[in-house]
C-alpha cells in the first residue's frame, strides 16, 4: 500500500469526444413567392461559410458553422437560407496551440455533413430542387483566415 501513495500519476492522454450536435438557428426566405417558382432560368447559387468556436465550460467548447446559401436570378432572390449547425466538443488534456486548429478544422469537418442536410432539406421544403454542398477544405481556410489576419494591414491615406 505504501507503494501506491508514492507512485506519481500517469498523465491523462488527450480527450476528443461529440457530447451534441444540433440545429442552433436556421433562416429560410422565399421573398419572391410565388412569381420566382414560375421563373424557368437557372438560378446563380452562391454559398459563404463561416465558423466559431468558444469555450462554455473548462475542457467544453461549442462550435457553431454558419452556413448561407443565396439563389438568384437577376436581380431577384429565390431563396436565402442561413442553417447555423453547432456542436458541443469535449477537448481535454491537448497542448494550447493544436487547440485552436481542432475548433477550426476538425469540429467544422464533423459538423459539415448535418449542415449539409439541414440547408438540402430546407430548399427542398420550400419547393426548390436541393442544393447539393461540395465537400469543403475546412484545413485549407483555417489556414486562409489565419494568413489573412497575419497580412499587414494596407497603410492609409491621411
Amino acid at each position: 500500500m505504501a507503494d501506491e501513495a508514492v507512485q506519481p500519476q500517469q498523465p491523462q492522454g488527450p480527450v476528443f469526444s461529440i457530447e451534441k450536435v444540433y440545429v442552433k438557428d436556421l433562416s429560410l426566405e422565399v421573398p419572391n413567392a410565388p412569381e420566382v417558382f414560375l421563373n424557368r432560368e437557372n438560378p446563380n447559387v452562391q454559398i459563404q461559410l463561416q465558423t466559431e468556436g468558444k469555450a462554455v465550460q473548462d475542457g467544453v467548447y461549442d462550435v457553431t458553422l454558419t452556413v448561407t446559401v443565396t439563389a438568384t436570378i437577376g436581380e431577384k432572390t429565390m431563396f436565402l437560407v442561413e442553417a447555423r449547425q453547432a456542436g458541443i466538443f469535449q477537448i481535454r488534456n491537448v497542448p494550447q496551440d493544436d487547440l485552436q486548429p481542432i475548433l477550426g478544422i476538425a469540429c467544422p469537418n464533423i459538423l459539415f455533413p448535418y449542415a449539409r442536410e439541414t440547408v438540402s432539406d430546407s430548399i427542398n421544403r420550400a419547393g426548390f430542387p436541393p442544393v447539393i454542398l461540395a465537400p469543403v477544405n475546412f484545413e485549407a481556410l483555417y489556414q486562409q483566415r489565419n494568413q489573412a489576419a497575419q497580412a499587414p494591414e494596407s497603410p492609409t491615406v491621411q
